[in-house]
């Protein structure tokens, strides 16, 4: 049985809509134009999309521009669209043509149909409320699009840091609880000098601390939004007093210091913040990857490897070893960590992309910033609960690696001399007999000021 529809009308022809469906003729153009990825717009740029409408509408009532009947269905319409309600009536593929212009309407169509029905008339009336002359009253996709993208992204980008926080955390943690473990360091993956097992785990602390940093601190950039500039910037449509209100309103809906771009013109055409915002969470994206690849590398064997550190066992590995456990959470950091770099390259170019007043890559900017950013967030919430916080160190392995290594030479080349040592290694290389060993064995050290060596040493 065929579902009802309705037929609705726009300036090139008619379309039939299902019946009970809150979006319209535009979002159901856009949808067959736009069936590329499959994918579905981000909750918070609904959410995001809907304070905004809220806001222009209460603006308007505010300065009697519109009737406060359909304020305050609008406003209540817009309540429910940023709750979640009307989700799944957003069914335009993010990756669509034009500036964004697809998911507007399919936001202003929900409104409408939503706030017309809660006043008594039947969807796709658009009667009392209109989609465009009501919802949109005041706007521009031009203006609205950027702006929610810069709000979804604060609110994403907030979790991310408060994410990030917990991890610095753990580690610091780590720091501690390893801070007598001494092991061999490693550079270009050969024995180096003792380090602690303590003070790597500091190091990683501290590179994600500056990402903490930088990405609280780049937020104050996404703040600066281009509401009321409408189609280029010049306002068109959208009186000063209307302007400031709806700016005002939208921060106390969002909780966001907004401000109104001094440069309506420039901010509708440059959007060059996504860039620098997917530029800081690139380098966390690298810090990650690397620490996680450490990880992988400490934690190899556990026999035949490294095996100075255990990682929490959380599945199986093998569908044919039995035993077998792999690094999966690291894994997935180092594949979050190449999505990230790719959804860069990605953001860079679109933003480029943009013509004279308007950039019209905006959509898949918006959807893939926002993807890293979630990504990012879910990741390292992961990482750190079922990775990060279970680690434990394998001390015997630490002290046998440290003692089979040539480590132990530059610890007492201060001492005995460089060239001594150097001595010592060759005869290491020609006969393989262990260092300490020989160092026992020719005099140069007891076994007691070896021990005592390797035992007072600390990082730094």
């Amino acid at each position: 049985m065929k579902p009802e529809t309705r037929i609705e009308r726009d300036f090139l022809g008619e379309r039939e809509v299902p019946a009970e469906a809150y979006y319209g003729i535009h979002a159901v153009r856009a949808a067959e134009n736009f069936a590329v990825s499959g994918r579905r717009l981000h909750r918070s740029m609904i959410r995001a999309l809907a304070l905004i409408k809220k806001a222009a509408a209460l603006a308007h009532g505010q300065l009697g521009e519109l009737d406060p009947v359909k304020v305050g269905a609008i406003e209540k319409a817009c309540d429910e669209m940023a709750n979640g309600r009307f989700d799944a009536e957003f069914i335009v593929d993010p990756l669509q043509g034009g500036a964004g212009t697809a998911t507007n309407m399919n936001a202003n169509e929900i409104v409408a149909n939503r706030a017309s029905e809660l006043l008594g008339s039947r969807l796709g009336s658009y009667v009392p409320v209109h989609p465009t002359d009501d919802v949109n009253r005041g706007q521009s996709t031009n203006d609205v699009f950027p702006s929610a993208i810069r709000i979804a992204a604060i609110w994403e980008l907030r979790d991310l840091v408060d994410e990030v926080a917990r991890l610095q955390e753990s580690l610091q943690k780590k720091e501690t609880e390893f801070a007598a473990i001494v092991k061999i360091g490693r550079t270009q993956l050969q024995d180096a000098v003792p380090v602690t097992l303590g003070a790597e785990f500091s190091a990683w602390a501290e590179a994600i601390s500056r990402d903490r940093w930088r990405l609280y601190r780049v937020e104050e950039r996404l703040r600066v939004v281009n509401v009321g500039g409408t189609a280029v910037g010049t306002g068109i449509n959208a009186s000063r007093k209307f302007q400031f209100e709806f700016i005002r309103i939208l921060r106390d809906e969002t909780g966001i210091g907004l401000a109104r771009a001094d440069n309506l013109v420039e901010a509708t055409q440059n959007a060059d913040v996504f860039p620098e915002i997917s530029g800081l969470l690139k380098p966390l994206a690298v810090n990650l990857s690397k620490m996680a690849g450490d990880l992988r590398l400490l934690a190899s064997g556990p026999r035949s490897g490294i095996g100075e550190i255990r990682l929490p066992a959380v599945q199986e590995g093998s569908s044919i070893m039995p035993g077998k456990v792999n690094p999966v959470m690291c894994e997935m950091i180092n594949k979050i960590a190449m999505k990230v770099y790719g959804n860069d390259l990605v953001i860079t170019h679109a933003a480029e992309m943009g013509q004279l007043e308007l950039n019209a890559f905006l959509p898949v900017i918006m959807d893939v910033l926002l993807e890293s950013l979630i990504m990012l967030r879910r990741g390292i919430a992961l990482f750190n609960d079922r990775c990060i916080k279970g680690i434990e160190a394998n001390e015997q392995r630490c002290r046998e690696n440290l003692r089979g290594s040539l480590g132990v030479l530059t610890v007492l080349a201060g001492r005995l001399g460089h060239e001594a040592m150097s001595a010592v290694y060759l005869r290491h290389l020609r006969t393989g007999e262990p260092v300490p060993d020989i160092l026992i064995g020719e005099g140069l050290a007891t076994a007691a000021e070896i021990e005592a060596a390797l035992d007072n040493y600390r990082a730094g």
